[in-house]
């Protein structure tokens, strides 16, 4: 006669009432990498590695969300996410985990090929690019594309009062959009690298560093002339509700960085 051993039962523990009747606006995962698919303007898809943030919104009445969920639905759609699945993948995680909002952020390196101005010579550069994904309650999305662009900024102050040259750094335009329909990311940072003093190239040859060096001398931004002069390009883009334009300037004679930023919602102007 065989005898079956009693079946052990595994409590929930997350699942179960908190007293404190306290909610969290967003409790997941952080920094956890997977592959994904980009559209590429140029090659028509690019493979790339992301790291992902995954957050919902925790009512005050559980103790604790089910982690181990986030992974599940990250590595249940197919072996690369795509922007197409983004959306669908955001609501599924709040589905499954029974909330109310939801939060997804997919940082990833983008490369563009890039001509040389005078040479042609092509390179590829690289930004850091995120996508936002969120679920307010009520169920309404929104989708934010962020980029963080390189270009070179020449100070007007430098060459006013020098008798010869001027200073000139690396900035990062940081340009975080709202959008109400598909705005290619080669798009966005073209807008933003026609606003500096000139822009970055990953390979230049003789005759194209003197056009750089020639350019930003003839083309000199402070700081707030960068991110007033990119302001103004998003707000002529009819696809771009919403935007934050930040510039960080990297000192090339100061042991500070310089900093502006312009907020603006066109919705509600």
């Amino acid at each position: 006669m065989t005898t079956c051993a009693a079946t052990t039962v595994i409590p929930d523990v997350q699942n179960s009432e908190d007293s404190r009747q306290i909610a969290i606006n967003k409790v997941g995962i952080k920094s956890i990498r997977h592959p994904i698919k980009v559209r590429d303007k140029q090659a028509g898809v690019q493979h790339t590695i992301a790291l992902f943030n995954m957050y919902v919104g925790l009512p005050h009445n559980f103790k604790g969300t089910h982690m181990s969920r986030f992974v599940e639905i990250l590595n249940s759609h197919d072996r690369e996410i795509s922007v197409e699945s983004f959306e669908p993948m955001l609501r599924e995680m709040v589905r499954k985990l029974e909330a109310e909002t939801g939060h997804i952020e997919m940082s990833f390196p983008y490369f563009i090929n890039k001509a040389a101005p005078v040479s042609g010579v092509q390179s590829l550069l690289d930004y850091e690019v995120t996508f936002i994904g969120t679920i307010s309650a009520g169920g309404k999305y929104e989708f934010t594309m962020k980029v963080v662009v390189p270009v070179t900024s020449l100070c007007p102050c430098s060459k006013k009062i020098s008798a010869y040259g001027a200073h000139n750094q690396r900035s990062h335009v940081t340009v975080t959009t709202v959008t109400n329909s598909y705005l290619w990311i080669e798009e966005l940072v073209q807008m933003i690298e026609e606003q500096g003093s000139c822009e970055l190239y990953g390979l230049l040859k003789r005759p194209d560093e003197k056009y750089v060096t020639e350019r930003a001398y003839d083309n000199p931004k402070f700081v707030e002339d960068m991110v007033r002069d990119v302001a103004g390009v998003m707000n002529r883009e009819a696809r771009i509700d919403a935007y934050v334009v930040e510039s960080e300037n990297f000192e090339s004679i100061h042991n500070h960085s310089a900093y502006a930023l312009i907020e603006h919602d066109k919705r509600s102007a």
